[in-house]
């Protein structure tokens, strides 16, 4: 079984039945990564395993800090013994490192899953998780942050980490657009 069928089943067993919302976001998610694939070259399995382990840690038996990032990739690890870069993928998705600040974890996160040195496969999973609606559309980044902003209110640790990150959301989501246009037919 190769890396991403195994990131499929992991990822259906832990949210599908418990978060059928989250689970359609995951697909959606994983169709970008799928969609995109050709951009990252030998790391394209890796980004189709990591969007679609992205919110794992969600699932409510893996929620021990509350924090889906951390947790994911603690689970994926331990229970799993994930691929490094994997489990680092989803630790810091979508910029979680200032989440994790916002809930007193960024040094806990920074320890245990430091940040990947590869830009384009780190703004490849930023793109397809802010440009996938909670039920698995296609969205554009603006939109994905306005209704993240709306889900959960201003003042909320994600309201104010999302509000921190937007810039960076935003320019992650314009480089993969320029990698994608620079690509051959």
């Amino acid at each position: 079984m190769n890396v991403a069928e195994w990131s499929t089943r992991v990822a259906e067993a832990e949210l599908k039945a418990v978060l059928p919302r989250r689970w359609a976001h995951t697909q959606g998610v994983a169709c970008r990564a799928s969609e995109i694939r050709k951009t990252l070259g030998q790391d394209a399995d890796l980004l189709v395993a990591s969007a679609t382990l992205h919110d794992v840690g969600y699932a409510p038996r893996l929620a021990m800090t509350g924090f889906h990032p951390l947790d994911g990739a603690r689970f994926l690890r331990d229970e799993h013994g994930a691929d490094e870069r994997l489990a680092r993928l989803v630790a810091n998705h979508s910029f979680a490192l200032l989440e994790a600040e916002e809930r007193g974890l960024r040094e806990e996160l920074a320890t245990e899953f430091p940040l990947l040195e590869e830009p384009l496969l780190v703004d490849a999973l930023v793109y397809c998780d802010m440009t996938t609606t909670p039920d698995g559309d296609r969205t554009t980044a603006q939109d994905r942050v306005a209704e993240i902003v709306s889900r959960y209110g201003d003042d909320s640790v994600v309201g104010r980490f999302i509000r921190r990150a937007t810039q960076e959301i935003f320019a992650a989501v314009e480089r993969v657009e320029a990698a994608l246009a620079a690509q051959p037919r």
